[in-house]
C-alpha cells in the first residue's frame, strides 16, 4: 500500500506562484509513475503534470511553461511548482501513484487563484 499527503495548497493572486508537495509513505523509486490532478467544481479530474521512473515527464497544455513537477528521491516527495497562476488554475489538487497496477490518490489540497 502508499499513503499520500499533499500539502501546499492555498489562496494566491493571479499572477502568484505556489509550490506543492505530495509525500509517499514508501520509496518514490518503487512507484511505476507519481503525479498531479485536479478538478474544479463542476468539472472531471483532469491531469495537470506526470512524472515517471525513468524520469519521463507529462504536462496539461493549459499549464505548459507554467508548471514544472520534479522527485525529491531523499524526502520521497514529488513537487509541483505553479508559477503565472490564472483564475482558471483554482481546483483542488489530488497527488497520484502508480504501484503494483494499483492506483492510490492524496486527499487533495485546495488552491485558489483569486483574479
Amino acid at each position: 500500500q502508499v499513503q499520500l499527503v499533499e500539502s501546499g495548497g492555498g489562496l494566491v493572486q493571479s499572477g502568484g506562484s505556489l509550490r506543492l508537495s505530495c509525500g509517499a509513505s514508501r520509496s518514490i523509486f518503487s512507484l511505476k509513475s507519481m503525479g498531479w490532478y485536479r478538478q474544479a467544481p463542476g468539472k472531471q479530474r483532469e491531469l495537470v503534470a506526470s512524472t515517471t521512473t525513468g524520469g519521463s515527464t507529462d504536462y496539461a497544455d493549459s499549464v505548459k511553461d507554467r508548471f514544472t513537477i520534479s522527485r525529491d528521491i531523499a524526502t520521497n516527495t514529488v513537487n509541483l511548482q505553479m508559477n503565472s497562476l490564472k483564475p482558471e488554475d483554482t481546483a483542488v489538487y489530488f497527488c497520484k501513484a502508480v504501484f503494483e497496477r494499483t492506483i492510490y490518490w492524496g486527499q487533495g489540497t485546495q488552491v485558489t487563484v483569486s483574479s
